[in-house]
């Protein structure tokens, strides 16, 4: 835009006066810095020009040259020799621009012409070019030197040029390019994207192109949160001889200001932090904050404890001989469909304030870590940035694991241990940071979990990535009646219960529009529908809200930084040492491969349950609950209480029977002594029953075993041995395991046993010897 002379003029006398009240100091420092932008606070533009403040937002093309000017005026009356001939000192602005404080997507055609601050995510960096500013040619014949102004959309003076280079001057001599006397600026066209965490929902994310130019280039890499100040403007298309009424806009930067990462922290209030120091200082305080986790999802009680851990993490260390030890925990959770692993990564998205989701399929491996990419319009190389690299600082959600490619699959090992993404492609070598957790959940290799496999077997995934991981999950469907009432009694309350708006209450929580005390604010309120009937002698377990478990774990995580002691760290080197041994057995068939990585991760658990308890140091307790939870995981308990319950439920239906007879017996008596049936009835009575309780039949041995009951005889015996982790066993115990364990309807004889345990030995699995069976 051509601003007259004059208002020129004006502009400038009135901007003089406003940097000789207010920022003569910024000035002088800006000359001792040797910068060469003068940043203003908005807050001051209207403080000072109450009537015209609105106009220059609205219109900052007419005020941005004449702002220069002055500022450029400005300091050369504090040092003349600080500003070389032609040199200016730009303008920025900062501060609260209100209404004006927008996302990409909320850039719409009110705002072209005016000035902005958008906030965002930087996802691509294009290279630094020099752009021309002034040429200088020499002409041989006349000996004489022609300058040539180029100006385009983001300049603030004067109207656009054309961007030839003239090869001839008016009267036809030749012209040769003085490149040494012509004058550069720095130029890089960066894309801002909005925070992941406030996109709309199913719908693709909004960018917007901005231009930054001299100073302004390299400030900001992809993955960096930013605000951008500056002028949105639209570009005229390129189509040649057409006329379309579509234009592409862009950012004109005048200011970038890097965010915190923590800049959507939550806001706490003195009552927030007494009631925070209150939970962190009850005994239950780790079951609560499990149990409020994911309340529509019932059971799972250590898988939750476990992704409260993750969401706080343990310390991140950079020690002084460059080595970065992660503070970040990576879990994962394999088992049958329909457990509800999906819905769990579905709570930790809801809770974690960065929180990215992706699907194993959905996924590459440069979509995950980053990527080098064309730019459709100039044909430059360009850095974009992937989803691990948006997460930094937060988690990423990778469901259907087990479906990602090897290739793809491979690319996260980096990210999961150093924490950083490399690329050296395509001439661009860069480090980014993606200092990320990662949850993922993948399905068995079989699609259900097969119980006579070893873990490993099951998951089928190679040690590299295992050991990469700090906590390995197996969810089971158990078959129990029980255990099924109880899901489907809580699922169905879950769909019965509509909230005040008649809406499906989301995580059990209630609206708390109308909260008054800090009892309800604190705590879910009891619902009839949602919770189910009280019962007596029982007391409603409590649960946190969604708001004020996201304050409580946002404080925990950001304010506490732990330390290990002594006594911590002495159990914690006792346990690593326990478990290394117990590994070197492969026969206990653990989820996880034992490695240093172990170590670290217990280190890393402690801390955090420390940070739960808002403690400033990691003690024994919190090393003991963190192994708690590693055993609950390494050695798949789960399998082993589903073993136990079944053969609890065995034994009960055993003894059961064996009471069945008894009763029958005692009727009988009676009813003889009183006459009231016939000896021939009681005769038919007392050989009947027995035939009710007989044990089932022991099979003749006649010297071969079907492959049937060879199977089932290796399985239950093997299944026993990895369960109670035993190397030997006599053989009575034996006939007692096989023959309690539900193997059919006949039973095993003594000498089927020793016939079946030479054929192991012959296979070289046992050694049998003096009545004990060893196993190889």
């Amino acid at each position: 835009m051509d601003v007259p002379e004059e208002t020129r003029l004006r502009h400038k006398r009135d901007f003089i006066q406003f940097l000789d009240n207010m920022y003569m100091d910024e000035i002088k420092a800006l000359v001792q810095q040797k910068r060469h932008r003068l940043i203003i606070n908005i807050s001051d533009i209207h403080h000072y020009f109450r009537d015209s403040a609105s106009r220059i937002l609205k219109n900052p093309n007419e005020y941005m040259q004449s702002f220069c000017d002055a500022a450029t005026e400005a300091t050369r009356g504090i040092d003349p020799k600080y500003l070389k001939e032609g040199e200016l000192v730009l303008v920025g602005f900062e501060g609260y621009f209100v209404s004006r404080v927008v996302t990409p997507r909320e850039l719409l055609s009110e705002f072209i012409g005016s000035m902005v601050c958008v906030e965002g995510i930087v996802t691509k960096c294009s290279l630094v070019r020099p752009k021309v500013v002034k040429s200088v040619h020499f002409c041989p014949s006349t000996g004489e030197f022609t300058n040539r102004d180029y100006r385009d959309i983001t300049s603030h003076a004067g109207l656009p040029t054309g961007s030839v280079y003239p090869t001839r001057d008016d009267k036809g001599n030749l012209l040769v390019t003085e490149y040494g006397l012509c004058k550069y600026k720095d130029h890089q066209t960066l894309s801002i994207q909005e925070v992941p965490e406030n996109a709309a929902p199913g719908q693709l994310p909004r960018s917007v192109d901005v231009i930054a130019e001299d100073d302004l280039v390299d400030s900001c890499k992809p993955g960096d949160r930013v605000s951008v100040f500056g002028i949105y403007k639209a570009l005229p298309g390129k189509s040649k001889g057409s006329v379309n009424g579509v234009f592409r806009t862009i950012l004109i930067a005048n200011n970038i200001a890097l965010l915190n990462k923590e800049a959507n922290a939550p806001i706490y209030t003195p009552r927030d932090l007494q009631n925070i120091k209150n939970i962190a200082g009850r005994d239950d305080a780790f079951d609560l904050l499990a149990r409020s986790l994911a309340p529509s999802i019932y059971g799972h009680a250590w898988i939750k404890k476990a992704v409260v851990l993750l969401m706080l993490g343990g310390v991140e260390k950079n020690l002084k001989n460059g080595t970065h030890l992660r503070g970040d925990i990576n879990m994962m959770m394999v088992g049958d469909p329909s457990v509800a692993k999906s819905q769990l990564l579905r709570a930790i998205m809801n809770i974690a304030p960065l929180a990215i989701s992706t699907t194993g399929r959905g996924s590459s491996g440069v979509g995950l870590t980053a990527a080098v990419t064309s730019d459709q319009e100039t044909g430059e190389r360009r850095l974009e940035a992937g989803a691990m690299v948006l997460a930094d600082k937060g988690i990423v959600c990778i469901d259907e694991f087990d479906k990602m490619n090897d290739q793809d699959r491979v690319a996260i090992h980096e990210v999961m241990e150093q924490q950083t993404v490399t690329i050296a492609k395509a001439g661009i070598h860069a480090s980014l940071n993606a200092r990320c957790s990662v949850v993922a959940a993948a399905n068995p290799i079989y699609g259900t979990y097969d119980r006579s496999l070893t873990p490993t077997k099951n998951i089928g995934l190679p040690d590299s990535l295992l050991s990469r991981f700090d906590l390995l999950f197996i969810v089971l469907d158990q078959m129990d009646a029980g255990i099924d009432s109880l899901i489907s009694e809580h699922v169905l309350r879950m769909h019965r219960y509509k909230n005040d708006r008649g809406e499906a209450g989301p995580d059990g929580t209630l609206p708390y529009a109308r909260e008054d005390d800090g009892e309800s604010e604190l705590f879910v309120k009891y619902n009839q529908t949602l919770h189910g009937k009280k019962k007596r002698g029982q007391t409603h377990d409590k649960t946190l809200t969604i708001k004020f478990l996201k304050k409580y774990i946002h404080y925990a995580k950001h304010r506490i930084t732990p330390k290990l002691t002594d006594e911590a760290s002495e159990r914690i080197a006792e346990a690593y040492a326990d478990l290394r041994n117990a590994g070197s057995d492969t026969k206990t068939g653990g989820t996880l491969p034992i490695t240093a990585r172990t170590l670290e991760t217990i280190i890393r658990l402690a801390t955090a349950h420390a940070k739960m308890k808002l403690s400033r140091e990691v003690t024994k307790a919190d090393a003991e609950a963190a192994l708690k939870l590693m055993n609950f995981a390494i050695y798949h308990q789960e399998l082993t209480e589903m073993d136990d319950r079944e053969q609890e439920e065995r034994q009960r239906e055993q003894a059961e029977q064996e009471r069945t007879p008894s009763g029958h017996r005692g009727n009988q008596r009676r009813n003889n002594e009183n006459g009231e049936e016939n000896d021939a009835a009681n005769v038919d009575s007392e050989t009947a029953d027995p035939m009710e309780v007989d044990e089932p039949p022991v099979e003749q041995f006649s010297g071969t075993v079907s492959a049937a009951r060879i199977e089932t005889f290796e399985r239950v015996f093997g299944q026993h041995m990895r369960t109670h982790r035993l190397d030997d066993i006599s053989i009575a115990d034996i006939e007692t395991v096989v023959n309690n364990n539900g193997v059919g309807a006949s039973r095993f004889s003594a000498d089927e046993i020793m016939a079946l345990l030479e054929k192991l030995q012959d296979d070289n699995k046992v050694m049998i010897s003096d009545g004990k069976v060893h196993i190889i």
